[in-house]
């Protein structure tokens, strides 16, 4: 269901993106082929941003892009990059395709993520933790790493990191180790990449999210396990919505960073969650 309306919504941004040059600006967004990322990567399009699509699947990245298709040549360019984060050649070559093709990188939406395999934690095997691990916190170091260097290299120097955390790097749900052990790590990780970019004018913010629809959110739409043992349907919210954040958040100078901002369905279990 969320992500037919987020199709609907990226047909009527791209009516709206025909009338509006390229602004010259260009953006990686990782895990582009579904959800959070697919949402933020079109608005960014809608807004005139050059966006490299990085995540696994090609055929997902392309529908991704499928209705800016038919741009013309002032319009933003959308380039599907087939990317596993957890790969350091394939970081590394996705950056390399981002230099060859626009020349500089502004802002990376560092994204890509998988909630793992729920459970008790004493279930849960090494395969399962090295899954949620290599993805949620790896990959985003090493895109992050490549971004850092690509803007403290580029002329004119500097770019924006924003990274995707979770109101579960605040807050856990139950049976949820992996995940949210590497949201709280994705805090540590926001908060490194913003110190050390000082020098350089890259700034580094983080967008924590609760319960949008996506792929990711639908079982929370049919009961979901509870603190207190027992299970409920918890609201949710358009993923929309939070694209709109992050452009925002995309939008404004390097002078200027929001350092968090959490975005989440107004009557989800959060606030007093446990």
């Amino acid at each position: 269901m969320a992500q037919n309306t987020n199709q609907a919504d990226a047909v009527d941004e791209t009516d709206r993106v025909r009338t509006a040059p390229a602004n010259g600006k260009v953006a990686v967004v990782t895990g582009a082929g579904s959800g959070i990322g697919r949402a933020v990567a079109r608005e960014l399009i809608a807004a005139g941003w050059h966006v490299a699509l990085a995540g696994r699947r090609p055929e997902a990245l392309d529908e991704t892009a499928r209705p800016f298709g038919s741009l013309g040549t002032n319009g933003p360019a959308v380039a599907p990059v087939p990317t596993d984060v957890t790969r350091p050649d394939e970081v590394d070559a996705l950056f390399a395709a981002v230099r060859d093709r626009f020349g500089r990188l502004d802002l990376l939406f560092n994204n890509a993520g998988t909630f793992g395999r729920p459970g008790p934690l004493e279930d849960i095997s090494y395969e399962d933790w090295r899954a949620v691990v290599d993805v949620n916190l790896t990959g985003s170091f090493l895109c992050a790493q490549a971004a850092f260097r690509a803007m403290k290299e580029q002329d004119p120097q500097g770019g924006r990191i924003i990274n995707n955390g979770s109101v579960s790097a605040h807050v856990p749900r139950p049976h949820s180790v992996a995940y949210t052990a590497t949201k709280h790590a994705m805090t540590g990780l926001t908060k490194s990449l913003s110190l050390d970019g000082r020098p350089y004018r890259i700034a580094c913010g983080q967008i924590d999210i609760g319960n949008a629809a996506t792929e990711m959110t639908g079982r929370m739409q049919t009961g979901i396990l509870q603190a207190n043992g027992g299970t409920a349907v918890e609201p949710v919210m358009d993923a929309t919505d939070v694209a709109r954040t992050v452009l925002h958040m995309a939008s404004l100078p390097l002078e200027a960073n929001v350092q968090f901002a959490t975005v989440m369905a107004t009557a989800m279990p959060y606030i007093g969650r446990g």
